[in-house]
C-alpha cells in the first residue's frame, strides 16, 4: 500500500507539473483584462440603519464642519466637463510618458510599452466642501477636500519578447486635502500669474491591479508596501511645505516676485541623531532650502560614523517673500548604495527673524513637518542647532526721474544700514535661464545648463 501510494505521488508530482505550467503559460499568453462595468447606486432611503452608518466617515465636510462650504455648482461643472476633461487629461498622460516608455525600449529584451486602453471612466471626482482662507499676502488660499471613488480602465502593454503582459489598473479611489494658491493677484486675466499646490496630509488611495487575469494586490504584504511606498513617494514631493508650482501667465507679462535679501544660515551640529547602519551609527549630512525658490537643495558635507556631528557649514539662500517663506532643514543619513535615510527634519518660518539680527535655534527633530500624520511616533530623534540671520538689500538709491545732482545721481532720502549690519555688502546677480534650442546631438534625456561667475558654478534643474 506504501509502495502504491508512493507510485502514486511520483506519478501525480510527474503530471502535475506540466500541466500546471501548460495551463499558466496559456493564462499568461491569452489572459485579456476585463472590461469595466458601471458601479450599481442605491438611493438612500433603500439602504438600513447598518449601512447609513458605515456611510458616516464620507459624510461631506461641509455637514460637519462650518468652515467649509456647500459648493454644489462646482461639482456640477465637474460633472459637464468630465468627459472633456477625461480626454485631456489622458492626451497628457500619453505625452508625458512616451518618453519616459521610450528609453527603456531595447533594454531588458522590451520590445514595446503601450497604452492599450486609457480612461478615467465616467464618475468624476467630487468636491465634498471647500474652505477659503483669509490672507494678508496678495494671494488667494483655497482648500478643497476631493473624493474620488473612480472606474478608470487603464490597461498597459508590455510586450517582452514573444510574450505580451498586460496591466490594469482598476477600482480607483482616492481622498486628498490639497492648499491651492492662486498668487500674485495681478490685473492681467485671469487676475493670476501662479498656480501653487501643496498637500495639507498624506493621501489616502485605493486601487486594485490585475496582472495575468488575477488582482496582484491580493498577495499578502503587497497591497501594504504600495501603499507606503506611494504616501511617501507623494509626501515627499507635494506634502506642505513642500509645493508645485504650475505658472500661468507668462512672468513677462507680470511684475516677476524678485530677490528682497539674503538667508545666512549656519549649520552647527546635531545631538543624539538615529542610529540607522549596522554598525550602530549613522553617516549624516544636511539639506537645506527655501520654500518657493525653485532652486537646488544646499548640503553640507557627510560625517562619518557620528551620531554627534559638528559641521559648522555657511550658507547663503536667496530671500523672495520673509513673510511666507520657510526655511526647511533634512538631515539624512549617507549610504554607499540605495536610497538615504531620513533621520529627521524641521523648519523655521522666516518672519521669525529680525533683519540683521543673529539667533540661534537648537530644534528637535521630527519624522514629518505634520505631527498629526502619525501622533504615535514618539522616538526622539535627536537635535539640529542653526544660526540664521536674514540680510535684506538696501534701497537703490539711484533714481532716473526727478531732480538729479551732477553726475545723475539722487538720494532716496532713505536711512541706510551701517556697514556693519549689511553682511559682506549683501547684494546679488539675478540670472534667469529661460531655455535652450537646437542642441547638438540626437538624444538628451536629463539636459541642464550651467553658469558661471567669478570662480563660482551654479546648475540649472534637470529637465
Amino acid at each position: 500500500m506504501g509502495l502504491l501510494s508512493t507510485l502514486l505521488g511520483i506519478i501525480g508530482f510527474g503530471i502535475g507539473i506540466p500541466f500546471g505550467l501548460v495551463v499558466g503559460f496559456f493564462l499568461f499568453i491569452y489572459s485579456k483584462p476585463k472590461p469595466v462595468k458601471e458601479p450599481i447606486t442605491r438611493p438612500l432611503y433603500e439602504l438600513d440603519s447598518s449601512a447609513l452608518l458605515d456611510l458616516l466617515p464620507d459624510i461631506p465636510l461641509w455637514v460637519k464642519c462650518p468652515d467649509y462650504e456647500r459648493v454644489d455648482w462646482l461639482n456640477k461643472f465637474v460633472t459637464d466637463m468630465w468627459p472633456y476633461l477625461d480626454k485631456a487629461v489622458c492626451a497628457r498622460i500619453r505625452s508625458v510618458t512616451e518618453p519616459i516608455f521610450a528609453e527603456y525600449i531595447g533594454k531588458f529584451q522590451i520590445e514595446a510599452i503601450e497604452f492599450d486602453n486609457l480612461s478615467l471612466g465616467t464618475i468624476p471626482p467630487e468636491i465634498h466642501g471647500l474652505k477659503v482662507s483669509e490672507s494678508n499676502e496678495n494671494e488667494l488660499v483655497l482648500e478643497p477636500a476631493i473624493r474620488w471613488a473612480g472606474n478608470p480602465n487603464i490597461v498597459l502593454v508590455l510586450k517582452l519578447l514573444f510574450f505580451r503582459i498586460t496591466v490594469q489598473l482598476v477600482d480607483l479611489q482616492m481622498f486628498m486635502a490639497p492648499r491651492i494658491t492662486l498668487k500674485p493677484l495681478v490685473p492681467t486675466l485671469p487676475c493670476f500669474a501662479t498656480v501653487v499646490v501643496s498637500l495639507l496630509d498624506k493621501p489616502e488611495v485605493d486601487f486594485g491591479m490585475n496582472l495575468l487575469g488575477g488582482d496582484i494586490m491580493a498577495i499578502p504584504g503587497l497591497y501594504q508596501f504600495i501603499q507606503k511606498t506611494i504616501k511617501r513617494q507623494v509626501a515627499s514631493l507635494y506634502l506642505w511645505p513642500q509645493t508645485l508650482e504650475i505658472p500661468i501667465l507668462d512672468p513677462a507679462t507680470v511684475a516677476v516676485r524678485k530677490p528682497v535679501g539674503i538667508l545666512h544660515v549656519k549649520v552647527v551640529r546635531a545631538q543624539k541623531l538615529l542610529k540607522k547602519d549596522i554598525l550602530g551609527t549613522s553617516d549624516p549630512y544636511v539639506k537645506l532650502n527655501l520654500t518657493g525658490d525653485g532652486l537646488p537643495e544646499k548640503k553640507t558635507t557627510i560625517k562619518k560614523r557620528n551620531l554627534n556631528p559638528e559641521w559648522n557649514e555657511e550658507f547663503k539662500l536667496i530671500v523672495k517673500d520673509p513673510q511666507s517663506q520657510v526655511l526647511q532643514l533634512q538631515v539624512f543619513d549617507w549610504d554607499k548604495v540605495g536610497t538615504h535615510d531620513r533621520l529627521g527634519m524641521q523648519f523655521v518660518p522666516l518672519k521669525l527673524l529680525t533683519p540683521y539680527e543673529t539667533k540661534e535655534f537648537k530644534l528637535d527633530l521630527l519624522k514629518h513637518t505634520n505631527v498629526n500624520i502619525d501622533p504615535q511616533d514618539k522616538k526622539q530623534r535627536g537635535k539640529i542647532v542653526v544660526e540664521l540671520t536674514y540680510a535684506p538689500f538696501r534701497e537703490d538709491s539711484i533714481k532716473l526721474d526727478g531732480p538729479h545732482d551732477g553726475y545723475g545721481r539722487k538720494e532716496s532720502g532713505l536711512d541706510r544700514p551701517s556697514d556693519s549690519e549689511v553682511f559682506g555688502g549683501a547684494g546679488l546677480l539675478s540670472v534667469l535661464v529661460q531655455g535652450a534650442e537646437d542642441v547638438e546631438g540626437e538624444r538628451h534625456s536629463n539636459p541642464y545648463a550651467v553658469v558661471l561667475f567669478r570662480g563660482e558654478k551654479k546648475k540649472t534643474k534637470l529637465v
